[in-house]
């Protein structure tokens, strides 16, 4: 969250200096038309990225299961790992019922090209000092039926 706002203060004193060189006028009034300039130019660009960001994979997925991550990670910060290697439609951390905390695994579903690669490039990668653990998640209705078959 910080870097937009230095990206803004970097534009508006840029502006403020064109402003005050070329047309005479106050410092002040130079430096507050350029922070309002570069706040515009700001949100137009966040809200186009806002937009291509939200949109969902359509072609062949795969769920990926994560293990061994961070307890202080968050989804965008995996989404981000992620996203280097393929579109990512959601990422799920899960989380202990009674406590709320994070409990150092989850599921990225992303294009299925993606995912093998990041299966590939991400196992065994250490990611906020913690070695990842990424294989295919399985589905509820595997484990179901592995566990039945055991039973017999």
């Amino acid at each position: 969250m910080q870097k937009p706002f230095l990206i803004v203060l970097i534009i508006a004193v840029i502006g403020a200096l064109a402003l005050f060189q070329l047309v005479d006028v106050n410092a002040a009034i130079a430096f507050f038309t350029g922070a309002i300039i570069a706040s515009a130019v700001f949100t137009m660009q966040s809200s186009n990225a806002a937009t291509t960001s939200n949109t969902q994979y359509k072609g062949p997925t795969m769920t990926l299961y994560v293990g061994n991550l961070p307890y202080r990670v968050h989804e965008g910060e995996v989404k981000e790992l992620f996203g280097k290697y393929g579109p990512v439609n959601s990422v799920r951390l899960v989380r202990d019922r009674k406590t709320g905390r994070r409990k150092g695994f989850g599921f990225i579903e992303m294009s299925e090209a993606g995912a093998k690669k990041a299966m590939a490039k991400l196992n065994e990668f250490d990611f906020q000092e913690r070695t990842l653990k990424v294989r295919e998640a399985k589905s509820q209705d595997a484990d179901k039926s592995d566990k039945t078959e055991s039973k017999a």
